[in-house]
């Protein structure tokens, strides 16, 4: 079990629960991709038909997991799923996918597959037994020409000019081992270091001690976001890149998103600081609001508008406990 989080992880299973996680696992993307094909049946009834094909090839690598199982470990399946494991691939809810057309439906289904690919390739590396290393190697190939298929649907219903699967992959390389911990740490460091930063400040109206508690939980901050996020997903299932490189990210972003409003502290003259440190947090939170909304595929105005929101109440509390 992980340190930090009380899901297992992958390397911890046996192999009876790596089945049953496989057998979960294809249950979900079949009602997934059954989703995608009545989203898009009206419109492209063609590449519906793709995806009611790949759904079904999912109900048969489901029977196949399940015959196994039955064979190996008898009739009872344990119930395991993909949120118990650290570090499994997650699926975004179809309903946050299934309003930004074809191209993000397919981006999506790319991804599945190529997540599902890399699963099976791991599990049959662990797999003793070989029938059960067959099998799991012969879900990774389905995968992979699951994930050909999908690709291959630009061809036919997008511009000429989509870009390659190669620069797409990439770019989803970059964002789950960059943005994502990175976003995560700068909300963090600049909304959660707004209460004890202007409680100091107003409680003192001393520039230099708010800038030292500022420093100190930015700092702090950032080295407990970037050991958390390293500890919790080796990167092995999920495909989010190295620990090191990701914790980097989230540790090196949480502290300069506290940092941010704490170094006009620097200035001497209080209100000067303090207007500018404002200045500094209106930035910060409309900064967060539209890499979400570029690398998340989060509506601008929702993103702007929980952020700003969130901020200004953690900002508030800090303001009321200081004057206090």
């Amino acid at each position: 079990m992980s340190f930090f989080t009380q899901r297992r992880r992958f390397r911890d299973l046996s192999e009876q629960e790596v089945l049953a996680l496989a057998i979960s696992s294809e249950e979900d993307d079949a009602r997934i991709y059954r989703s995608y094909a009545e989203t898009l049946r009206a419109e492209f009834p063609d590449t519906a038909q793709v995806f009611d094909g790949m759904a079904v090839e999912e109900d048969g690598h489901r029977q196949a997991l399940i015959e196994l199982h039955r064979a190996r470990f008898g009739e009872v399946i344990p119930l395991i799923r993909r949120e118990h494991v650290a570090g499994y691939y997650a699926r975004r809810p179809v309903w946050l996918i299934q309003n930004l057309g074809i191209e993000r439906i397919r981006d999506e289904a790319e991804a599945m597959e190529s997540d599902a690919e890399r699963f099976y390739t791991e599990a049959a590396k662990r797999s003793t037994d070989a029938a059960t290393r067959k099998l799991l190697g012969d879900l990774a190939a389905a995968e992979a020409g699951h994930q050909d298929r999908t690709g291959a649907l630009s061809a036919e219903h997008l511009a000429p000019d989509a870009r390659a699967s190669e620069d797409r992959n990439a770019h989803r390389q970059f964002v789950l081992t960059w943005v994502q911990p990175g976003l995560a740490g700068l909300m963090d460091g600049s909304v959660s270091t707004l209460a004890p930063i202007f409680a100091v400040a107003f409680a003192t109206q001393n520039t230099w001690t708010t800038f030292l508690v500022g420093l100190a939980a930015s700092v702090g901050a950032g080295i407990s976001m970037g050991f958390t996020e390293a500890a919790s997903d080796d990167g092995e299932l999920s495909g989010r890149g190295s620990p090191l490189k990701r914790g980097i990210a989230a540790g090196v972003m949480t502290a300069l998103g506290g940092l941010g409003h704490a170094l006009p502290y620097l200035i001497p003259h209080f209100w000067t600081a303090t207007i500018t440190a404002f200045v500094v947090v209106f930035i910060e939170l409309w900064a967060i609001a539209w890499i979400q909304n570029r690398y998340m595929d989060t509506p601008f105005f929702r993103a702007a508008f929980q952020v700003v929101l969130g901020g200004a109440l953690v900002f508030a509390a800090g303001v009321l406990i200081g004057s206090g």
